[in-house]
């Protein structure tokens, strides 16, 4: 009776092998590196939808000081620079001709970099002629 006590004592007291403990350890790693993983994914998308916000506020800031200029837009393009946020921002307006020619269409883009290809936002606004009164 002895004997089989002491048989039953070590059976339990045996441990992890060094299998178990390697296996533990690769699961734990693998669950460790999807949660930084999706970390940096949150990061990013927070980053770029704070520039987005930020160039829509300065798009709508241009669009706004469109609206309160008394003359009519020019039909040729126009550009300028935006501090905000301790970033310079760039933008581009355009206007175009409607079907109405007493109306134009306005647009800005706004960019972080110049000469950066992809606008970050544009905001499209109409002009009417009759609203706008020459001095």
């Amino acid at each position: 009776m002895k004997s089989s006590m002491l048989r039953l004592s070590a059976k339990l007291n045996k441990g992890f092998t060094l299998i178990e403990v390697m296996l533990a350890l690769a699961i734990f790693s693998i669950a460790g590196i999807a949660l930084l993983s999706a970390a940096d994914n949150n990061f990013r998308n927070l980053s770029h939808l704070e520039n987005k916000i930020l160039a829509n506020w300065i798009a709508s800031n241009q669009l706004v000081e469109i609206s309160l200029d008394q003359t009519w837009p020019p039909k040729n393009n126009k550009t300028g620079m935006v501090e905000m946020a301790s970033r310079e921002w760039f933008w581009v307006q355009k206007v175009f001709k409607t079907a109405d020619k007493n109306m134009r269409a306005v647009e800005i883009e706004v960019r972080l970099l110049e000469d950066e290809k992809l606008a970050l936002t544009s905001v499209t606004t109409y002009v009417s002629k009759n609203a706008k009164k020459n001095p």
